[in-house]
C-alpha cells in the first residue's frame, strides 16, 4: 500500500505541518508482521546499556540500544560513538519498503528497547551533523503504545501529545529536527516492552 492510498483511506494523523513535518501512520504493519519483527528484536539481538553524556555529565541511558547497517556509517549521539552491527535479514528487508515508502536510502537504524514505563528518552532534537540538513526520519513503534511528545524550541505553540500504537510508524522530516524536540516520558503502568526501530541515513 502506498502513501496515496493510505492518505485516502483516513489512515494518517498529521501532528506537525508548521517548521517540518511529522505524519503518523497507525497501520503502517500487518500485526502478525509487527509481531513477527518485535520477536525476532526482543529475543536475536544483542541490546546494551549504554552511558552517555547530559550536561556534561555522564548518565546511563534510561532504555537499551542496538545500532545495525551498513558497515562503516558510524553514529555519534550525546558524547559516544556506536558502529553498526549487520543488518538481520528481517530487519534488512523492513529497511528496504521502508527507503521505498518514504523515498530515503536509510543507512542505519538505531533500535531503542523500553523495557517498561520506567524506561524513557528525554527531551532532544536529532539534529547531529552526520545526518546533514532536513533529515528525514522513520519511527517505527512495536509492542507497548508509549507517549510521544513534540514541542517547540522557541514558538509558543502548543506541544503536541501522541500515543505510538504497536504497527505504526511516524514519520518526521523537513526543518523539523531543528525546530521541535520530542520526548518519550516515564509511563506509570505499562509493563510491557516496547521496541523502536528509528530508520536514518548517514551522509
Amino acid at each position: 500500500m502506498n502513501q496515496l492510498d493510505i492518505c485516502q483511506q483516513g489512515k494518517t494523523l498529521t501532528l506537525i505541518d508548521t517548521d517540518g513535518s511529522a505524519v503518523l501512520y497507525p497501520e503502517f504493519l500487518a500485526k502478525d508482521e509487527a509481531n513477527a519483527i518485535l520477536h525476532h528484536c526482543l529475543t536475536d539481538l544483542s541490546w546494551r546499556s549504554e552511558t552517555i553524556m547530559m550536561f556534561g555529565k555522564p548518565v546511563m541511558q534510561p532504555r537499551l540500544t542496538y545500532l545495525t547497517g551498513i558497515a562503516g556509517r558510524s553514529y555519534r549521539y550525546s558524547g559516544r560513538t556506536m558502529q553498526p552491527e549487520p543488518l538481520t535479514p528481517l530487519l534488512q528487508q523492513l529497511t528496504q519498503r521502508i527507503s521505498e515508502f518514504c523515498n530515503v536510502e536509510f543507512t542505519t537504524a538505531l533500535l531503542n528497547l523500553y523495557r517498561n514505563g520506567n524506561d524513557s528518552m528525554g527531551w532532544h532534537r536529532d539534529n547531529e551533523r552526520s545526518l546533514g540538513d532536513s533529515p528525514t526520519i522513520a519511527s517505527v513503534s512495536l509492542g507497548a503504545s508509549r507517549i510521544f511528545k513534540l514541542r517547540h524550541a522557541t514558538a509558543t505553540y502548543s506541544p503536541v501529545t501522541v500515543s505510538l500504537p504497536h504497527a505504526s510508524i511516524l514519520v518526521m522530516k523537513g526543518a523539523l529536527q531543528e525546530h521541535w524536540y520530542h520526548c518519550v516520558p516515564k509511563q506509570r503502568g505499562v509493563q510491557e516492552p516496547r521496541v523502536n526501530i528509528t530508520l536514518r541515513r548517514i551522509v
